[in-house]
């Protein structure tokens, strides 16, 4: 391959080169028809593509640039889409679309309204076998298509791509478990750069890196192939040395968990060499017992600014290549995760018994900043949601004051810690929960449209959402000082740019804020829906003359029942706004709570359909197809109070 490129630069041009080799690519048999000396040439094109259409649209960068070599080398040996991949998380999986026909305009668009996924999707491509988006989930998923082939007779091969950080979730290790006992072919492909979203923590990433750093192992293996290869018949010699080496490796190093586990174990090898990639992926493919290939990578190859920054560039916002700098727009409100990470910091520093936890996220939800200032009191668990919940419940038993930084989505996974270990015994956990609501380049195995719906139902369980910076200062001082759990949801990005107070300052739990008083119709709105109402409520007296109230519901759970039946009461209409399936959310909260008070006054509820929200450009973007906008909700409710 050529020589990596200067800092800041993209890949350079190669003076001898076909013109666009991969413009030429309609799928995979095109990739095995490429001369093998064509294939570092066709690696320089697909990261200068990364970089590029990265740049405009954002996107996982990083991770994508790490495996060219390797998914260049899998679809050499194996064939999609009769061969099945499941890449774990699969944000590394453009390099797979561009190799399977989604090259040119429709790779330009990915993560954009209409275009391609940023992750694999099964109804985009035959050749995606399995959807995901969250980690871990590749080795349960790809043994389930193993053993489903085994039971129907077929003999296709399945391959799951793993990141070493794939093996801090629990579930991982349990596919491992049973992954002998399901099946006699699958290969499993270890893809160890050694970095999750942040580095990677904890027993198993140390054990990974003593695998592929032990001196001795590595020293043998690589200036004894070096030798073989330099003898007459060295191709023969190094498959002898090969068949040697995995039969005696325990002289030299302790066998590896995997085989352990059953599992015959393979590597480490540089993971972009793509002739050894294909000669041991060959091997893999041949193997009659459950394969691992450990492949060590470098996330961000080809591109210095990355390389140099894997976390920021594990997901980017569109950057300048030169640079690698963001655009965000001069004097822009900091985005909430950084008002909690800060406000967090304070709460810390005043009492010593708040700890921070967070699973490999500590940008992405704040918690670097505590980690910086007070790092006895941060965790990072690695990607590990039910141990990061159920970690939590143990140091609050002990009457330490845990604050989990989560995103809403990824609390999923964790629910049965949220019902059994914490809410059932009513610890004082405060649960934060980022990107709740839409995150609308990732799509929907990213948008935090569920989470109240699946918390209002447990009891103990109290739930709030802020309407600005200065709000979630307070509900968090608020939270850590209530006696049992508190879950507290805020959306991703900016706020309304509201400075935090100097202190922040305890609020009146289940006590809603009336920013607007009106007359004719209540707009009862949660989170960043605040400012949209009060919006709505200008048009509404403008265009039609009504008085409309305006509330900060701020609770979900406890609701302000005592100021809700006032207004319901004395209302022609109650609306309610909600980053929320509408199924189970805030706007059912009302109706139950008019229900059982015996009161009729119409709901008209603002929230989203019992549906998958697919990825789009922007949340405007997407409130507009979902009939959320302002100009349709002000069409909604001049409808429904038309005399």
């Amino acid at each position: 391959m050529s020589a990596a490129p200067s800092a800041g630069s993209p890949p350079p041009a190669s003076a001898a080169r076909p013109v666009n080799l991969l413009a030429t690519l309609r799928g995979p048999a095109d990739v095995k028809a490429l001369p093998a000396e064509h294939l570092p040439l066709l690696a320089e094109e697909i990261r200068r593509e990364l970089i590029h259409v990265t740049s405009h649209n954002g996107g996982h960068l990083g991770p994508n640039l790490g495996v060219v070599e390797l998914t260049i080398a899998l679809h050499r040996v194996f064939d999609t889409p009769r061969d099945k991949f499941v890449f774990d998380v699969s944000h590394q999986g453009y390099v797979h679309k561009l190799l399977t026909g989604r090259t040119g305009e429709p790779f330009r668009q990915i993560r954009k309204t209409g275009g391609l996924s940023g992750f694999l999707n099964r109804a985009e491509s035959p050749h995606d076998a399995f959807g995901a988006g969250h980690a871990g989930t590749a080795l349960s998923a790809a043994l389930g298509l193993a053993t489903a082939r085994d039971l129907l007779g077929t003999s296709e091969h399945v391959v799951a791509l793993c990141g070493d950080a794939a093996f801090t979730c629990g579930i991982s290790m349990e596919a491992l478990n049973n992954i002998t006992h399901a099946t006699k072919r699958l290969v499993v492909v270890l893809n160890d750069n050694e970095w999750s979203i942040s580095r990677n923590v904890g027993a198993m990433a140390k054990y990974l890196n003593e695998l592929s750093t032990n001196p001795t192992y590595n020293r043998i293996y690589h200036d004894i192939e070096e030798f073989f290869r330099s003898t007459p018949r060295g191709e023969r010699l190094h498959q002898i040395w090969m068949k040697w080496k995995r039969e005696t490796k325990d002289f030299f190093v302790e066998s590896s968990l995997f085989e352990k586990y059953g599992l015959r174990y393979l590597g480490p090898i540089d993971g972009h060499d793509i002739p050894l990639l294909v000669k041991n992926l060959e091997f893999a493919k041949q193997s009659d017992v459950p394969i691992v290939l450990h492949v060590l990578t470098k996330k961000g190859k080809g591109y210095d600014v990355a390389s140099a920054a894997p976390e920021r560039f594990h997901g980017t916002s569109p950057f300048d290549i030169a640079t690698g700098n963001g655009h965000s727009a001069a004097g822009a409100p900091p985005a909430f995760q950084d008002i909690f990470g800060e406000a967090l910091v304070r709460e810390a520093q005043l009492d010593n018994r708040v700890v921070g936890i967070t699973g490999a996220m500590p940008s992405g939800t704040g918690l670097a900043a505590l980690a910086k200032a007070l790092p006895r009191q941060f965790f990072d668990v690695g990607i590990a949601e039910e141990h990061a919940v159920l970690f939590a419940a143990g140091l609050a038993a002990q009457g330490l004051k845990p604050v989990v930084a989560i995103y809403s989505t990824f609390l999923q996974r964790s629910y049965d810690q949220v019902v059994h270990d914490v809410c059932l015994q009513k610890l004082p956990v405060v649960f934060c929960l980022d990107r709740a609501g839409l995150s609308p380049n990732d799509g929907p195995t990213h948008h935090g449209l569920f989470d109240l719906s699946y918390l209002r139902n447990v009891p103990h369980a109290a739930i709030a959402q802020p309407k600005d910076e200065d709000e979630i200062a307070d509900l968090l001082h608020t939270a850590l000082r209530h006696p049992g759990p508190v879950f507290l949801r805020y959306p991703r990005g900016a706020g309304p740019g509201v400075k935090p107070k100097a202190r922040a300052a305890a609020l009146p739990v289940g006590k809603a804020e009336v920013v607007r008083a009106g007359t004719a119709l209540a707009l009862w709105a949660l989170g960043p829906w605040v400012q949209d109402a009060l919006a709505l409520a200008d048009r509404l007296k403008l265009e039609l003359g009504l008085d409309a109230a305006v509330v900060n519901a701020r609770w979900v759970k406890p609701l302000d029942r005592e100021l809700l039946l006032a207004h319901a009461r004395s209302m022609r209409l109650l609306v309610t706004l909600e980053d929320n399936v509408a199924m189970g959310g805030f706007g059912s909260a009302v109706l139950e709570t008019l229900s059982d008070a015996g009161v009729s006054t119409p709901v008209e509820r603002i929230a989203w359909p019992d549906a998958f929200v697919e990825h789009g450009s922007s949340v405007d973007i997407l409130r507009a197809a979902h009939g959320l906008d302002a100009e349709s909700l002000f069409r909604r409710l001049a409808a429904r109070l038309a005399p």
